[in-house]
């Protein structure tokens, strides 16, 4: 797809001790763009997740926001400015109801980050908050599961919910770790469709194993191995990349060829 530069990467560099997680990744995602970030284990895709969403400050390089350096911004900052992360491992409040927590992002989106405890409980059955969190509950298909407890329910659920969660704020950019991890064909199907509704809608950027269910779902690909970005572009052509081929797929007829692990 063609359009403005949302988020761009300019040589980011992030080091743990003597590793080096990524290596001067240059990265940009256009408006309305969904791309899929593929590679395997240890070679980078979540560290640099999180030096897009403010959690990883980098050694070297800088990171932009519509052409804006934002390389030093927090998370929070961040999520004011339209970028809203999901994680592998779901981060929600799993003491509280499915309604609460939607009713939580909701509020937060509304006044920002900084707002009294206290008041919050007694916004709940605000008409304003109670309609649009339930329109989005219906959404998502978790009406039924409005007034239970979060932390009661099966993965798959919590997932949608925390999909919803980033849904209510109507963020930009949509920044998702391993939304399909854990969970079954049914479970990803169900995810799948979800996020089918924001192609070409919002700028989303995926990290992901399961490259057949992540094809049917974003635009372009980036492989990633040793902390580089070896190849990006559309999928099948980026999947059949020479280098692709060798260091992800290792498809080669040089057996003493570098293999990624």
């Amino acid at each position: 797809m063609e359009g403005s530069t949302v988020v761009e990467t300019r040589g980011v560099t992030k080091v743990f001790g003597d590793f080096t997680a990524v290596n001067r990744v240059d990265f940009r995602v256009e408006e309305n763009e969904a791309v899929g970030i593929i590679g395997p284990n240890g070679a980078g895709k979540t560290t640099f997740l999180n030096i897009l969403s403010g959690f990883y400050i980098p050694e070297e390089g800088a990171v932009f926001f519509h052409g804006k350096e934002i390389t030093n911004f927090s998370p929070q900052r961040r999520i004011e400015m339209g970028m809203m992360r999901t994680f592998q491992l779901v981060h929600v409040f799993d003491n509280i109801s499915v309604y609460e927590n939607l009713s939580l992002s909701y509020y937060r989106k509304l006044r920002g980050s900084s707002f009294p405890w206290s008041c919050f409980f007694t916004k709940l059955d605000k008409t304003q908050t109670r309609e649009k969190v339930d329109e989005i509950l219906k959404l998502f298909e978790l009406i039924d599961k409005r007034d239970q407890i979060m932390g009661n329910l099966p993965l798959g659920s919590k997932k949608r919910a925390e999909l919803a969660m980033a849904h209510i704020t109507d963020p930009e950019v949509l920044l998702l770790d391993e939304p399909f991890a854990g969970l079954g064909d049914r479970e990803i199907d169900e995810i799948s469709s979800i996020l089918k509704q924001y192609t070409h809608k919002k700028t989303i950027v995926i990290v992901e194993h399961k490259i057949s269910k992540l094809t049917q779902v974003v635009d372009n690909l980036a492989v990633m191995c040793y902390g580089r970005i070896i190849a990006s572009g559309a999928c099948e052509e980026t999947l059949n990349d020479p280098e692709v081929r060798k260091s992800y797929w290792k498809v080669t007829e040089d057996q003493g060829s570098e293999e990624c692990h």
